[in-house]
């Protein structure tokens, strides 16, 4: 059995680890809102000459074939795919904000929020990986799998908790999943 000194410096690394994961969903989160306001600003604009004009200040050469790509998929984009991906993106980051917030909170739906949709994403990912291994590709892949295990081992150990709640005889003085970080602090006497 772990003495009080331990579990109390397992919370705080258990709570610092989860704020950690919140702050990153945030940052997904903002990240992708700023990309719904570019959409927003690209309406009724000409995008392929703003798309020449940014391969231009990047020094990027319109031979190259990304950046014909980048240049056919400007010429394509038209008002009702900028509003259509303008709205995804601020429900996603919409999405991404609640996560984060319940995840900063230790709350049990936003657990469950965090290791539902990392699990969905996951085979995107593998998608991704198959097209060709790049540093940015598996340092994403690693983290959402870090990611997915846990926020598993967390909602593995808050239903083992309520079991020992329902049986009535707690094996350890923890409180129920569902306490805010405060309310476990306050029981543990930090």
């Amino acid at each position: 059995m772990l003495s009080p000194a331990t579990k109390i410096d397992l919370h705080r690394a258990q709570r610092s680890l989860l704020r950690a994961v919140a702050s990153f969903e945030f940052i997904k989160g903002v990240f992708v809102l700023l990309i719904g306001v570019t959409a927003i600003l690209l309406v009724h604009k000409d995008a392929w000459l703003m798309a020449e004009s940014l391969l231009a200040v990047l020094h990027i050469s319109t031979d190259r074939h990304s950046a014909q790509l980048f240049l056919d998929f400007a010429d394509n984009l038209t008002d009702a795919r900028l509003w259509m991906a303008a709205q995804l993106a601020f429900v996603y980051s919409a999405l991404r904000f609640a996560e984060a917030y319940g995840l900063w909170q230790a709350r049990t739906w936003a657990e469950w929020l965090s290791f539902v949709s990392g699990t969905l994403l996951l085979p995107l990912e593998i998608r991704e990986l198959m097209r060709g291994i790049t540093l940015f590709r598996s340092a994403v892949f690693l983290i959402n799998i870090a990611i997915v295990l846990y926020m598993f081992l967390l909602l593995r150990e808050g239903r083992q908790r309520r079991r020992e709640l329902q049986s009535g005889e707690p094996k350890s003085p923890d409180l129920s999943p569902d306490q805010s970080p405060d309310q476990r602090d306050l029981q543990s006497g930090k």
